[in-house]
């Protein structure tokens, strides 16, 4: 950071007395330069640096100690504040009323008035960041050995080995193991994207798609179905126009012909990356607003990757809560550099805004929970348990302790049944059941999925150019060389070029009569036959939906009894 003579200069003049007065150094008649040189004389005077120093008390001692220790001799004005208190900035007459330089309110003020620390901003990672910093030749002047390294034990963030180490759990209830799901599901999604491009409402699908295309995922919820579309538009395997997600095409086929352990390592990268995916706008009872602050989801998400990196053991589970205790100890301020925690516009369900540190446990504790339960699990990266969770081989290379593991994938055909079932494992190629999702409808989501082809999924696959010639030779490929079964055969021939004919089925009532006599009563009568429609036979005719009830007053009226044998269930 700084050296002592710049600053000297960076205080308020009106500090300039009280510190002169603090290094015994006689002010009076000179001018505020005069005071800045013969004050950086006299703190890097090596013996009245010590003297200065045996004036402060062990826990403002122990304090620069700390601070000295840190890297580049400084820490983040907002981590300062909250372990030694807040820095008044007093004028000349306040600070010659109050004395700070005598007697602070707090360890932070003994400190600054005193000299021996300074305030100044520097850039980290594009963000201007406010840091406490010792003076660069400061730190040699001071006789640092002479500190208690005992009472460092009960300093805020001390440490003399580094982070510690968090403590194995054995008792482990309701495990949930992570599995490689989110790709066959991004497949899923993919096929269905390619059939009917959907509509998206912020980071969402719209309720439409979200709720037709739930029903073939391994995995489901709408958290989980969010994540998909984030990280698989970071992936550019889904690109937006006009408010509606598509696949594109080049970049998802290349994803879905890979081997799943390469998918998943692509997947998981996106998401270290993904900046269009914001975890805190998906956690349970936080709302962030979209306006007044700035929020950077990827450096939020890297920074606390490489905290677990440094963290989590590579076997054996661990508390997450403990976890979470950890980095709020030693390194709070992963997602707000610059230690504010009051310009973020976040609520509660209450519609509370949560603003100051005492909110971090709900939104920054919250977060990593939610990057443990729900990203790392779903991407297969870590198991979890009731407040416990543990790296997979997967989680291991992704925090880069290992190379990503690539085991064995033997392939499988599609099994084509005689009624005309396709069965398709996980063990499928990803591309494979792509294309059979684009000309059969998916009756039944799991290992394997369950397809058929129908009228309707030859007609979807005819508006994506596919044909029944193009859907046989798919089929035949996968049958090894046995015969494909009559009914599919049957069918695509009829579909070859196209439907013959058309009909339309409908639901309606019908009056069926005792005999063909009571049936023309009724047709003679003008009261009765304006209810009727069109004949279905000598005894029977349609009534129109919307008149039967008074069809059924009418011929009471007429001495006729009805007995009405079945209705939709909201007749009565």
């Amino acid at each position: 950071m700084k050296n002592t003579f710049a600053t000297l200069h960076d205080y308020d003049p009106g500090m300039l007395p009280a510190l002169a007065e603090f290094w015994r150094i006689e002010s009076k008649s000179l001018s505020d330069d005069e005071i800045i040189r013969r004050l950086q004389g006299a703190m890097l005077d090596a013996k009245r640096a010590e003297a200065a120093w045996e004036r402060l008390d062990e826990p403002a001692r122990a304090a620069l100690q700390l601070l000295v220790s840190s890297a580049q001799s400084r820490m983040k004005i907002g981590q300062f504040e909250r372990f030694y208190g807040k820095i008044r900035k007093l004028g000349r007459a306040q600070i010659e009323r109050e004395q700070p330089h005598i007697t602070g309110e707090n360890i932070a003020e003994t400190l600054y008035y005193r000299g021996f620390i300074g305030e100044g901003f520097d850039k980290v990672e594009d963000n201007l960041i406010g840091f406490i910093f010792v003076p660069t030749d400061l730190v040699a002047a001071l006789p640092l050995h002479k500190t208690s390294y005992e009472s460092l034990d009960d300093e805020p963030g001390a440490s003399q080995e580094g982070l510690p180490v968090l403590e194995l759990i054995t008792d482990v209830d309701e495990v949930s193991h992570a599995d490689t799901s989110i790709v066959d599901d991004l497949t899923s999604l993919l096929a269905a994207l390619q059939a009917r491009p959907a509509d998206v409402e912020g980071e969402h699908f719209a309720g439409d798609f979200a709720a037709a295309v739930t029903p073939v995922l391994l995995r489901r919820g709408a958290s989980r179905l969010s994540f998909l579309l984030g990280i698989a538009e970071t992936a550019s395997l889904i690109t937006k126009h006009d408010g509606k997600a598509h696949p594109k095409r080049d970049e998802a086929r290349t994803w879905l012909a890979a081997p799943r352990a390469t998918q998943i390592e692509q997947l998981a990268k996106a998401w270290l990356a993904s900046r269009s995916y914001r975890e805190m706008w998906h956690i349970p009872g936080l709302y962030p607003e979209d306006s007044g602050w700035t929020y950077d989801a990827a450096a939020a998400r890297q920074a606390v990757m490489q905290l677990l990196a440094d963290l989590l053991p590579d076997q054996g589970w661990v508390s997450v809560n403990d976890l979470i205790e950890m980095i709020k100890e030693f390194e709070p301020d992963f997602q707000r550099l610059d230690g504010d925690y009051d310009s973020w516009y976040i609520r509660n369900d209450a519609g509370e805004f949560l603003a100051g540190f005492e909110s971090w446990d709900t939104v920054e504790g919250s977060l990593i929970e939610f990057y443990l339960a729900g990203p790392m699990h779903w991407l297969g990266l870590v198991d979890i348990g009731e407040d416990v969770a543990r790296l997979t081989a997967y989680g291991r290379a992704f925090l880069e302790r290992s190379d990503w593991p690539q085991p064995a994938e033997p392939s499988a055909l599609i099994e084509i049944r005689e009624d005309g079932t396709l069965l398709a494992s996980r063990r499928v190629n990803r591309f494979e059941r792509f294309q059979l999702a684009r000309f059969a409808h998916c009756a039944q989501a799991g290992d394997p999925y369950h397809y058929r082809i129908d009228a309707a999924s030859i007609q979807r696959a005819a508006a994506q150019d596919i044909t029944a010639k193009h859907i046989h030779a798919f089929i035949v490929r996968h049958l090894d060389g046995a015969p494909p079964p009559p009914r599919i055969v049957k069918l695509l021939r009829n579909w070859q070029a196209g439907p013959r004919t058309s009909v339309t089925l409908e639901s309606m009532i019908v009056l069926r009569a005792t005999s063909e006599e009571t049936l023309e009563k009724i047709y003679a009568t003008p009261a009765l036959r304006r209810f009727l429609g069109a004949r279905l036979g000598p005894t029977a005719c349609a009534v129109r939906a919307d008149q039967w009830e008074a069809l059924r007053e009418s011929l009471g009226d007429d001495g006729i009894d009805v007995d009405i044998t079945r209705l939709d269930a909201d007749a009565d």
